[in-house]
């Protein structure tokens, strides 16, 4: 591997999102954009199998 082929994957893999990653048409940039999308929607979603506090609780 050249000296440049290491720098630009130097570059790649030290890469995070931003938010003009949305508008940029690279493949890197998509994959940043999808990936935080994802991220954030699943973050927002939160967890499935949580409860309230009293749905353990038996009612009578």
């Amino acid at each position: 591997m050249d000296k440049r082929n290491l720098n630009e994957n130097t570059e790649i893999a030290g890469r995070t999102f931003h938010p003009s990653d949305y508008q940029k048409d690279d493949s890197l940039s998509s994959g940043l954009a999808t990936t935080h999308e994802q991220v954030s929607d699943t973050y927002m979603e939160g967890e499935i199998g949580v409860g309230t506090e009293n749905s353990n609780k038996t009612q009578k």
